[in-house]
């Protein structure tokens, strides 16, 4: 005859399970919320370098740059009117003197990258995110093979946008 299980170990094992699962869920929602930041950040220019059907897109010559964007002379890859002044954020890519392929975004005179090298940069954020999602994932999941999964895939992403930019 097997003696019954005490009532305090029995209150002991379901409190562990209910702070696993609270565990389990504060973390997985916060990883959710931290891979839903970088495709909401990554977003803001990404559909307009990948999306170009119909976009207006040309070339622009960095004349000037000051502290976080650049300017200079947008010419039009069809047949259309020249603007004298587009902007483009600066960063390290964008070199004064050079001339990079954009697409203006729509009601402004503000300039993206596009081709490869800015479909790629449009969604650095998202690779930032994968990585800091693999922190939460690694420890407050303890999903290991997951948390891999994103950190190899965030740093892929990083390394092919600083390869092509």
């Amino acid at each position: 005859m097997i003696p019954a299980m005490p009532a305090a170990s029995a209150t002991r094992q379901a409190s562990v399970t209910a702070l696993r699962f609270g565990r389990l869920a504060t973390m997985g929602t916060v990883a959710v919320l931290i891979l839903v930041a970088g495709v909401w950040a990554s977003w803001r220019t990404a559909p307009y370098v990948m999306l170009t059907k119909g976009r207006e897109h040309g070339t622009v010559t960095v004349t000037t740059c000051g502290a976080d964007t650049c300017t200079g002379p947008y010419t039009p890859a069809v047949q259309g009117a020249a603007r004298r002044q587009v902007v483009i954020d600066r960063s390290v890519a964008v070199r004064k003197g050079r001339s990079y392929a954009v697409v203006v975004l729509p009601g402004s005179d503000e300039v993206v990258r596009s081709g490869p090298g800015g479909v790629l940069y449009a969604w650095v954020p998202l690779g930032g995110a994968l990585l800091l999602a693999s922190v939460v994932v690694a420890g407050g999941l303890r999903r290991t093979r997951a948390a891999w999964l994103l950190a190899v895939s965030g740093i892929a992403l990083l390394t092919a946008a600083f390869v092509t930019v």
